[in-house]
């Protein structure tokens, strides 16, 4: 190989591809489904990580993800592609890029998607390889490439559009947008002097792009590399425009409750000019609480509403969903707005609901100290609505108790009053990680003494959204077989639930 011609192809890109595909049929014709999802994006089988190329194109909504499609375990990337026409319900399409240029002969990895002037969609991405061969000690050589297509299904590869400046050992992830009459590029990267940076580059065609200097350097000198960044403008209360700059860290230490995971994602709220760097108003604050969440990445939607979808990565370890044939799915698509108190809000998006059946009713619900009502006896889809009456509860924690087993194991969705956080908590998993991950509850509800939690259920997840969408957590949940109950409980006093609500999946 040639460092001077990243274009070259050295094999067929449709051989690829149609030999990517045969291995993620044969794969899923092997699956075991007891934990695959019945809402959420995830290959067929596989293995897979970020979404990439989040839009709507061609009257679709399309989430094209990173994929290795010869196994259940991390490998050569390609992206593999789903599409929707309400964003509720997804369907698996081709294979979309596979490797087959030298640039990318170690994977095409992370990028973004927008529809260009001439109606194609074009699909930046990160082409990765290895500075000498296959020898990953030396470290990798990463540079920004472009497909383009006319279908959203198929692609033309362009090739290399955005050069590796500095020999960087790190230097990844492409997110493009539109800004008045030019259109930009975010970059993360690992600087020569080891700090975790974004930069900036700025094109007028989509094709020649220039850099535009570093919008972002993090302050911790720990922080190494910031993975899948992006950067958009959301509306306040009152009218006023902030930027929001999210991004995954890579080296952050723990720090009380936050940074717990093997790598942390979450953003800044600031404001940025073109021309200048992007200055922060306040602290990082995490997208997600849970033990499984990372990279990422937003569209803008044919409405206006920004929308995002995430990665519900393993936490530095093997999932068990990898001797099914199959490991990582994405989150579900949730709205993001910004609330008076200048944080986000990250609800499910409001096209979520043509997955339920008309709620069943509870209705309030009362407790005495220690006791614990069965809501369902096998509830393993769902989503699950409660209203906790803080001010006339007296229990040291209660809450949803779901995914339970007839061999004990259950997870924990509860509110912890010793602490003023929800928590969710695998102390009791049989199967998986365990350990607990906590959110803080929002002021707003503290001072009601009233606190509103939903629950989306799928066959090995569990994603939490606290009020109205403050704080989410995202983990996974592996049940043992058998019926999955959901109860409400109530530890070390009595709970009183304003409102209880079930909603199963409709056929």
């Amino acid at each position: 190989m040639t460092q001077d011609s990243p274009n070259a192809p050295f094999a067929s890109h449709e051989r690829e591809l149609a030999r990517a595909d045969r291995a993620v049929a044969e794969l899923a014709a092997a699956r075991r489904d007891r934990w695959y999802p019945a809402f959420h994006v995830a290959s067929p089988g596989g293995w897979i990580n970020d979404p990439n190329g989040l839009c709507f194109f061609g009257g679709r909504w399309h989430a094209f993800y990173q994929l290795h499609p010869f196994g259940s375990q991390w490998g050569p990337m390609h992206w593999g592609h789903a599409s929707s026409a309400d964003l509720a319900h997804w369907r698996t399409e081709p294979v979309a890029l596979a490797p087959s240029l030298e640039a990318e002969r170690a994977g095409v990895y992370s990028g973004s998607a927008v529809t260009g002037p001439d109606g194609l969609l074009y699909a930046f991405y990160t082409a990765h390889r290895w500075r000498n061969g296959s020898n990953e000690d030396e470290g990798n050589l990463e540079v920004q490439c472009l497909a383009t297509s006319a279908d959203g299904v198929r692609f033309e590869k362009r090739g290399v559009v955005v050069g590796n400046p500095e020999n960087l050992r790190d230097f990844r992830d492409p997110k493009v947008w539109r800004q008045g009459d030019a259109w930009l590029m975010v970059v993360g990267r690992r600087s020569l002097d080891g700090r975790g940076e974004v930069v900036l580059y700025r094109s007028e065609d989509l094709l020649a792009w220039r850099p535009e200097g570093v919008l972002y350097r993090h302050p911790d000198p720990s922080v190494y590399m910031l993975e899948c960044p992006d950067l958009f403008e959301l509306e306040a209360p009152g009218g006023a425009r902030r930027w929001v700059l999210c991004f995954s860290a890579m080296g952050a230490r723990p720090d009380g409750y936050r940074f717990r995971n093997f790598n942390n994602a979450g953003y800044l709220v600031g404001t940025w000019r073109p021309g200048e760097p992007f200055s922060p108003e306040g602290d990082f604050r995490p997208l997600d609480w849970g033990q499984n969440f990372y990279a990422p990445q937003t569209l803008e939607a044919p409405d206006g509403r920004r929308i995002l979808m995430g990665w519900m990565s393993p936490n530095g370890g093997p999932l068990p969903t990898q001797a099914d044939g199959w490991c990582g799915q994405l989150t579900v698509p949730r709205e993001l707005s910004l609330g008076a108190d200048g944080a986000l809000r990250c609800a499910p998006a409001r096209e979520l609901d043509a997955l339920w059946d008309s709620a069943r009713e509870l209705g309030a619900v009362e407790l005495g100290t220690n006791e614990e009502l069965a809501v369902e006896q096998d509830l393993a889809v769902g989503c699950v609505d409660v209203t906790l009456d803080l001010g006339a509860s007296t229990a040291e924690r209660c809450g949803l108790k779901v995914h339970a087993t007839a061999d004990g194991g259950f997870t924990y969705v509860a509110y912890d009053d010793q602490t003023g956080r929800v928590v969710l908590d695998r102390q009791a998993a049989r199967t998986g990680e365990r350990g607990y991950r906590s959110a803080p509850v929002p002021a707003g509800a503290l001072a009601r003494g009233e606190l509103t939690l939903r629950v989306l259920l799928d066959r090995g997840s569990v994603e939490v959204f606290v009020g109205d969408g403050e704080q989410a957590l995202s983990a996974y949940s592996l049940p043992g077989d058998g019926p999955r109950a959901v109860s409400l409980v109530a530890e070390g006093g009595a709970l009183r639930a304003s409102r209880l609500a079930v909603r199963r999946q409709r056929p």
